[in-house]
C-alpha cells in the first residue's frame, strides 16, 4: 500500500511562486515514478509533470513548460513542483500520483491518469488576479 500526501498549496496572486510537496509511504519506489495533474471546476483531471525517482527523468505538459519544475528527495520520499509566474488560470486542485513498477510501456503512459497506480487527496491552489 501506498500513501501520498500533498501540501503546500494556497492563496496567492497572479505572478506568486509556490512549492508544492508530496510525502510518500509504504512502499519503496526505486522502480517508479511520480506525476503532478491538476483539476479545475467543470474540467477533466490535466497532466502537469512526471518525474522517475531513480533516473531523474522529467516530462512537463507544454502548458507549464517553462513556469513548473518537477524535483525529488528520494531520501525523503518526497516530490515537488515549484510553480513560478502562475495565473488565474492555474486555479485547481492539484494532486500527485505514484506508479509502481515502471516498465517501457508505463513510462509511455505517465500523461494519463490511468497510467498512475495511487493518488494523494490533493491541495488547492488559488491564484487571484
Amino acid at each position: 500500500q501506498v500513501q501520498l500526501a500533498e501540501s503546500g498549496g494556497g492563496l496567492v496572486q497572479a505572478g506568486d511562486s509556490l512549492r508544492l510537496s508530496c510525502a510518500a509511504s509504504g512502499r519503496t519506489f526505486s522502480s517508479s515514478a511520480m506525476g503532478w495533474f491538476r483539476q479545475a471546476p467543470g474540467k477533466e483531471r490535466e497532466f502537469l509533470a512526471r518525474i522517475t525517482w531513480s533516473g531523474g527523468s522529467t516530462y512537463y505538459a507544454d502548458s507549464v513548460k517553462g513556469r513548473f519544475t518537477i524535483s525529488r528527495d528520494n531520501a525523503k520520499n518526497t516530490v515537488y513542483l515549484q510553480m513560478n509566474g502562475l495565473k488565474p488560470e492555474d486555479t485547481a486542485v492539484y494532486y500527485c500520483a505514484a506508479k509502481l513498477q515502471l516498465t517501457v510501456a508505463a513510462l509511455a503512459r505517465l500523461t494519463l491518469a490511468t497510467g498512475y497506480d495511487y493518488w494523494g487527496q490533493g491541495t488547492q491552489v488559488t491564484v487571484s488576479s
